[in-house]
C-alpha cells in the first residue's frame, strides 16, 4: 500500500481489519460491539426492561445469539409513535462447518468431516490455506458455563484437487458429500505426536458402536475427543484458555488465512473473504456511529436511528436470530411506545395525541407507517469477462457508487418513493472531510454517487432481506448494496473507495432522514 493514502481510501483500510478479525458472525458481531463501545453506545439486554435504561438522546446496542446485532440511537425529541431510520445487514457467509462428529481418516491421512453452510461458490475453496473460527461453549473454573470465540490464526487445513494426470475433465465436478472433505496431516504424525506405535493404533471408526458407548456409559452423547480429532479439540481449547477436558461443544467454520488486502494497479480494489455481507455490515455500523460523533447529533433528532445485522441470511433467515424472526419487530415494538415525559410539545406524526393511553394500541404501527429501511446487501459489478449476461443499461462498475437493486418480481424491495428518498439522503451527505452540513436544506460538497441494477429477463435473480422484512412490517424498504465480483466465492473482489461511498449514504441518511420522510409522502 502506498505511502499516500486519499480520504476515500482510508475507510477501506479500516474495513480490512475488520474482516480479517471477523471469519464468523460471532467475530463480526464481537467486532462491531468493540466499534460501539468506543462510541460510547450502552449495551442492553432483551431480558431486561427498557423503560428506565433507554432515554432520548442515549446510544445503545443488543445482541441475540451472539451473531446478530442491532445497535441505536434516539433522537432527544423522540415520542411514541415516531419514525425509525433503519439500515438491515447480515453478518454471514457462505462457508464449510465442522460436522458434529468430524473425525475422518483414509489412507493415511486425518480428514475433518464439513457441511456445506450457504450457496458457496465450492470449487473456490479447493487449494487454499485453511484454518478453523467460531465459538466454544466452555468450563469454567468456577464451574460456570460460557462462550468463548476462537480463531486460529495459522493454516491446518487444505482441500486438495486431483492432479489433471489422473482425471482430465474439461468441467470441475466433484462430490459435496464425498470429495470436499480436508485433509488435517497423516496419521503417522499424530501417532508420534501422542507417543503410540502405528501399529498400535486402530481406527475408531472400525470399532463397533455398542464398545464406544460402554466406554462412557454415564455420559449421553459421545465425548468430544472421540466425535473429533483430539488435535483439534487441543487447538480450541487453547485458542479459549482451558484445558481440553472443559470444552462441552463448539460451533466452528472453516476460513481461508489468507488477510484481506488492497490490490490493483493503482490500489483501486479489495480482494477479501465475506465482503458480501460484511462489507455493508461495517459501514452500516461506521456510518450510524459518525451520525451521532458530534454532541449535539441527537439535540433536534425526533427518530431512532437503528441498524440490525442479522445472521442466517445466506441459509433463507428462518431461525431465531435470522431477519425473518421476531428480533427486529419486537425491538421496534418496544421503541414505538417509549415516552420521555416531553409532554405534548409539536409533533407532526402523532397530532398531539401521543400521551393518550388509547394511542398505546396503535403507537407501533404509527411508527412502522412512518419508519423506512435500507436492506444492504452486496450487489454485482459487471464482469469483464463474462458482459453478456448482464442487461445492456444497468452495469454497475466498482468505484463508481453505491447500487440501487430494482426488480418487477419483487425480488428486492425498491420501489419510486425509495429511490426519491435515497437520492436525497445522497445530496446531503457529508463530505470527505466527514462534516456534515450546517445549514438547513443546504448540500453536502459532493453528491454520493448512485446505480441502478436490473437482472436480464432470461436470468435468475437473488434476493435479500429487505422483501421479507418489508412484508414484515409493512414499512418503506429500499435494497442497494456496493458492487463486487465473485461473490460468493472464498475469494472476492470489490472497490477500494465504494467503502467511502456507503458509509457517507448511510451517514446523510440516518442525518436527515426526519426531514425527508416529511417531505415524501406516499399513502
Amino acid at each position: 500500500m502506498s505511502t499516500t493514502i486519499s480520504p476515500s481510501a482510508q475507510p477501506a483500510l479500516e474495513f480490512l481489519t475488520f474482516v480479517n478479525e471477523s471469519p464468523t458472525p460471532f467475530h463480526a458481531v464481537n467486532r462491531v460491539k468493540r466499534h460501539l463501545i468506543e462510541a460510547d453506545f450502552d449495551e442492553i439486554k432483551e431480558r431486561d426492561s427498557w423503560s428506565s435504561t433507554v432515554q432520548a438522546g442515549g446510544k445503545y446496542y443488543l445482541a441475540r445469539n451472539s451473531s446478530s446485532i442491532i445497535a441505536f440511537a434516539v433522537g432527544k425529541k423522540w415520542k411514541p409513535g415516531n419514525p425509525v431510520a433503519m439500515i438491515g445487514a447480515h453478518t454471514d457467509s457462505p462457508c464449510l462447518r465442522i460436522k458434529p462428529i468430524s473425525k475422518k481418516q483414509n489412507d493415511g491421512f486425518l480428514q475433518v468431516g464439513v457441511e456445506t453452510y450457504g450457496g458457496g461458490l465450492w470449487h473456490t475453496w479447493f487449494d487454499r490455506d485453511l484454518s478453523i473460527a467460531g465459538r466454544a461453549m466452555v468450563r469454567t473454573s468456577d464451574g460456570h458455563i460460557e462462550q468463548r470465540l476462537v480463531k486460529v490464526d495459522r493454516p491446518i487445513l487444505r482441500i486438495p484437487t486431483l492432479a489433471i494426470h489422473l482425471d482430465r475433465q474439461e468441467t470441475f465436478s466433484f462430490n459435496k458429500e464425498t470429495q470436499l472433505f480436508p485433509i488435517a496431516g497423516m496419521v503417522a504424525a499424530e501417532l508420534n505426536r501422542v507417543g503410540k506405535k502405528g501399529d498400535d493404533q486402530q481406527s475408531k471408526s472400525d470399532s463397533k458402536p455398542e464398545e464406544e458407548g460402554s466406554k462412557s456409559t454415564s455420559e449421553p452423547i459421545q465425548s468430544l475427543r472421540e466425535r473429533h480429532h483430539p488435535f483439534i479439540v487441543e487447538m480450541i481449547a487453547k485458542e479459549a484458555d482451558v484445558q481440553p477436558e472443559d470444552v462441552l461443544d463448539f460451533e466452528m467454520v472453516l476460513y481461508d488465512t489468507q488477510a484481506a488486502c488492497i490490490g490493483g494497479l493503482n490500489e483501486e480494489l479489495i480482494f477479501s473473504a465475506r465482503l458480501d455481507n460484511l462489507t455493508m455490515s461495517f459501514c452500516s455500523t461506521i456510518g450510524l456511529i459518525n451520525s451521532v460523533s458530534s454532541p449535539s447529533a441527537l439535540d433536534e433528532e425526533s427518530s431512532i436511528r437503528l441498524i440490525s445485522l442479522f445472521d442466517h441470511e445466506e441459509i433463507g433467515s428462518r431461525t431465531a436470530q435470522g431477519a425473518d424472526s421476531n428480533l427486529l419487530p419486537t425491538v421496534l415494538r418496544r421503541l414505538s411506545v417509549l415516552s420521555f415525559g416531553q409532554g405534548s410539545a409539536d409533533n407532526n406524526n402523532n397530532n398531539n395525541n401521543n400521551n393518550k393511553q388509547g394511542d398505546l394500541n396503535t403507537f407501533y404501527e404509527q411508527s412502522l407507517a412512518s419508519s423506512f429501511l435500507i436492506s444492504a446487501d452486496m450487489a454485482h459489478s459487471v464482469h469483464p469477462n463474462y458482459p453478456t449476461k448482464y442487461e445492456s443499461d444497468h452495469r454497475p462498475e466498482m468505484n463508481k457508487g453505491v447500487v440501487i437493486k430494482v426488480n418487477a418480481n419483487a425480488r428486492y424491495a425498491t420501489n419510486s418513493p425509495g429511490i426519491v428518498l435515497l437520492q436525497e439522503a445522497a445530496r446531503r451527505a457529508p463530505n470527505n472531510t466527514g462534516s456534515s452540513t450546517t445549514e438547513e436544506g443546504s448540500l453536502g460538497e459532493t453528491a454520493v454517487p448512485l446505480q441502478l441494477f436490473v437482472v436480464r429477463n432470461d436470468s435468475s435473480c437473488g434476493s435479500t432481506i429487505g422483501p421479507m422484512l418489508s412484508a414484515a412490517l409493512g414499512t418503506r424498504t429500499l435494497d442497494l448494496g456496493n458492487p463486487q465480483l465473485s461473490m460468493h466465492s472464498i475469494r472476492e473482489t470489490g472497490g477500494v473507495h465504494d467503502v467511502h461511498h456507503a458509509i457517507r449514504l448511510f451517514d446523510g441518511f440516518f442525518r436527515h432522514y426526519s426531514d425527508l420522510e416529511k417531505m415524501i409522502l406516499v399513502d
